[in-house]
This record gives structure tokens, C-alpha cells and sequence, in this order.
């Protein structure tokens, strides 16, 4: 499991365990000032490898204990770990051999060639984690353990879908895998977790992304409540494009599907 990642505390979020005197053992204090929390279920991990199918070079943001390290070295990927408990690196490096960087995954440079993200990553982390990957040219897919309603929100499971994935959604595709109860690691977060892949197009789904990038930052300006409201004053012939992408003038942004998205653009921009 990551841990601190250095800018603050990016730990799961969890109940704060007591016992009789309240003391905890140096292992449980210093994981919970690292912000540890391992995903100790081997068949959680088993369906995390499963999702993420690796091969080829896969970085792993926090390595923790090496127990999906180990995984997906089993599986027959070549590991990077990046891990900011020096004692939990030095272990790891030393049991395994491998290359396990001790240090913030979000300052690392993204290799030249193609490679994929895998890990088990700190709630609070998620967004820098996830902004990284959608930033490196190389990327093929991130396969992450993630908060169970931040992979809903981001793979559209409450039929809503954020603006995020919407601006993304000609380059890479966003899918919510299975839910990981919260007993699968240690500590116990207070909630449950999720498998998100995230995957990159072979071909993006539009051409101009400067003009898409426009159209979804207006479509969620939030002027007048309805995506139509939004731009289609702005748009010549809105009428019909709309009308093709099977977008109602009511329609609130949230509830767009991002192939609508991309009907609508295509449609505008023809």
C-alpha cells in the first residue's frame, strides 16, 4: 500500500482503532504515520492482476509490503516500486531484487516506452496519482485500487459521470471493475474500495482537441442548467446536433454519456 507520498497525509480513511491503554505497538504507529494500509486478501490481489493484465514495464505506486509487487512479478511484468518507507523498501529490494525507488511517484519521470501504472493507491493520493498517468505520453493503462466512490463517480456507476472523464474520454476509456471490501486491508479503512482501469485509445476519438477541451469546459460552465443551455446559444445548427447525439434540450450535464459527448462534437464540427 502507498504511503505518505510526501505532501501530507494520503492515507485510506479509517476508524481510529483503540484498545485498553490505547498504545499500539512501533509497527502499528509507524504505519499509521506512513499511512499504510496493505491489502492483505490474496484473492483481492488475484483480481486486481486479473483487471490490470500485465506485461511488459509496470510501475507500482507504493509497494508497501511487496504483496502485489510480488504478484505482479509472478504474473510476469517488470517491476518498478516506488515506496517512501525507507525500512519497508530496503526489505523489499532485499527479498526480491527488484528496483523499488524510494521516493514520491508523482515527481518520477515517465519512461520513454510503453509501460503501465498497477497499484493499491492512498485515497487521498488519488487524484495526483491518477493526473500523472493521464499526463505521460507513454502510458497504456493504469489499474488502480482506488476509494469504491471515486471509481463509481469515474466509471459513470451512478449514471452521472464527472467532468474528468468526459474531458478525457476520446483518449482513454474508464472502467469500474469489482468492489474490494474494506476487511481486505490492513488497517481497516472505514470504507470499501474498487478495481478502476484506465486505458489509453489506440486512435483518439476526436481531432481537434483544443476545440473539445472548449466544448466540455463549456458544457460544464453550469450556465443555465442544461448542456443546451450551456452552448448551444454559442453553436450555429445546435439544434440538430444535439438532436443527433439523442441529447434532450433538458438534459443536465451529468447525466451526458461521453459518446454522446463525442456525437455532439462531431456533429458540431462537421
Amino acid at each position: 500500500m502507498a504511503q505518505d507520498f510526501a505532501h501530507g497525509n494520503f492515507s485510506h480513511t479509517q476508524k481510529k482503532a483503540r484498545n485498553g491503554g490505547g498504545g499500539r505497538t512501533p509497527v502499528d504507529r509507524a504505519r499509521r504515520r506512513m499511512s499504510q494500509n496493505f491489502l492483505i486478501d490474496p484473492e483481492a490481489v488475484a483480481r486486481l492482476i486479473r483487471a490490470a493484465r500485465p506485461s511488459g514495464l509496470v510501475l507500482e505506486p507504493g509497494t508497501g509490503d511487496g504483496a502485489v509487487t510480488t504478484a505482479l512479478v509472478e504474473a510476469g511484468a517488470e517491476v518498478v516500486g516506488y515506496e517512501l518507507d525507507p525500512l519497508l523498501a530496503a526489505r523489499l529490494r532485499a527479498r526480491t531484487g527488484l528496483n523499488i525507488v524510494r521516493g514520491d511517484f508523482t515527481r518520477a519521470r515517465p519512461p520513454g516506452g510503453p509501460f503501465a501504472v498497477v497499484g493499491n493507491i492512498p485515497y487521498s493520493a488519488t487524484s495526483a496519482i491518477v493526473d500523472w498517468c493521464l499526463k505521460a505520453p507513454s502510458l497504456t493503462s493504469a489499474t488502480l485500487v482506488t476509494q469504491l466512490e471515486y471509481a463509481r463517480k469515474r466509471g459513470g456507476d451512478y449514471g452521472r459521470w464527472s467532468r474528468r472523464t468526459v474531458e478525457t474520454w476520446p483518449y482513454f476509456t474508464w472502467t469500474l471493475h469489482e468492489r474490494i471490501a474494506r476487511e481486505s486491508f490492513r488497517p481497516i479503512p472505514s470504507v470499501d474500495s474498487a478495481i478502476l482501469r484506465i486505458e489509453r485509445r489506440p486512435v483518439p476519438l476526436v481531432r481537434d482537441g483544443d476545440a473539445w477541451r472548449r466544448l466540455v469546459e463549456r458544457g460544464f460552465s453550469g450556465v443555465g442548467g442544461s448542456l443546451f443551455a450551456s452552448i448551444g446559444r454559442s453553436h450555429p445548427g445546435a439544434e440538430s446536433a444535439f438532436a443527433h447525439a439523442g441529447i434532450a434540450r433538458d438534459t443536465v450535464v451529468a447525466f451526458v454519456h461521453p459518446d454522446q459527448w463525442i456525437a455532439l462534437h462531431s456533429a458540431l464540427h462537421a
